[in-house]
């Protein structure tokens, strides 16, 4: 999981009190370290604004997919509003990732347990050379594949969302090709791939 964002621009607008390089940089860093692993950030806007007493701190995320996430919290203290507004903003992140886990998840009629049995005669699994009966040719599904440059992060999340076994891509971070699969174990691992 992210813990920063790839440069995602932050715009910060202070409105009747005047701004600071530290109230500036503590928002900045607040929404930077959101966690980016769904919806994808590409811009931020925080709005602070003092209302006779009243601090308001308002956030608006553009994210991927024409997602916008927004939230706005008021205290005494604007620090404070900043905090409120993150967990707000935070939460909401959440709710859009599970909401697309519950699309995507398989139905239950879909599943492994629903495929057809096939029996094959002993005769022909055991001694496939003696046998007069000829087996089922198998058959191999070819399916095209395109290589994709990806964050590791990124590839992790395209395997929860996808039904496939494994995620091959191209890493943006280190410029060679990785397999990220899940283990039995329910944990991810990594294959790096050698280049020829």
């Amino acid at each position: 999981m992210k813990t920063a964002n790839a440069d995602a621009p932050v715009t910060v607008t202070v409105r009747h009190e005047e701004s600071t390089d530290s109230l500036r940089e503590y928002a900045t860093s607040k929404i930077d370290g959101l966690s980016l692993d769904y919806p994808r950030i590409i811009e931020a806007k925080a709005i602070l604004d003092v209302q006779k007493n009243r601090h308001i701190a308002e956030i608006l995320l553009f994210c991927a997919d024409h997602i916008v996430i927004e939230a706005s919290s008021e205290s005494e203290d604007m620090y404070k509003s900043i905090d409120l507004t993150i967990d707000k903003i935070a939460r909401r992140m959440r709710k859009h990732k599970t909401r697309l886990l519950k699309k995507h998840r398989p139905k239950p009629e879909n599943t492994i347990k629903h495929l057809e049995e096939k029996w094959y005669n002993d005769a022909v699994l055991d001694h496939p050379e003696e046998s007069t009966i000829d087996p089922e040719p198998l058959i191999v599904h070819r399916e095209g594949y395109r290589l994709r440059t990806l964050f590791k992060e990124e590839a992790i999340m395209e395997l929860e969302l996808s039904e496939k076994p494994f995620v091959l891509f191209k890493n943006a971070r280190r410029n060679i090709n990785q397999l990220v699969y899940r283990r039995k174990d329910g944990e991810y691992a990594l294959i790096e791939l050698p280049v020829e």
